[in-house]
């Protein structure tokens, strides 16, 4: 049996998923990169869903620069709250 690039692409999305899931489970500690790396994960997810399983590969360039630059911006905010906010103390 050969594997399509659809069945690599789902089992990659499974193992990012464990990735996150291990990382999340073992709270990371005082380290600052478990954050970063979920998030990188989070956001290559996003891309390979959005061209492999929504057919955006083969959209026109505008679609694909559209949702990939929703996708990386959302991830890049969030991070960048996460940032500012690391040295914040709640009350």
């Amino acid at each position: 049996m050969k594997l399509s690039r659809i069945d690599l692409v789902w089992a990659a999305l499974l193992a990012a998923t464990a990735t996150t899931w291990a990382l999340g489970e073992s709270g990371g500690g005082a380290a600052w990169w478990p954050m970063p790396l979920v998030f990188t994960l989070a956001a290559a997810k996003a891309a390979a869903v959005a061209l492999d399983f929504m057919g955006l590969a083969g959209a026109p360039p505008l679609w694909r620069r559209l949702v990939l630059g929703w996708v990386f911006g959302v991830v890049v905010l969030v991070l960048l709250a996460w940032w500012l906010g690391r040295g914040a103390v709640c009350a």
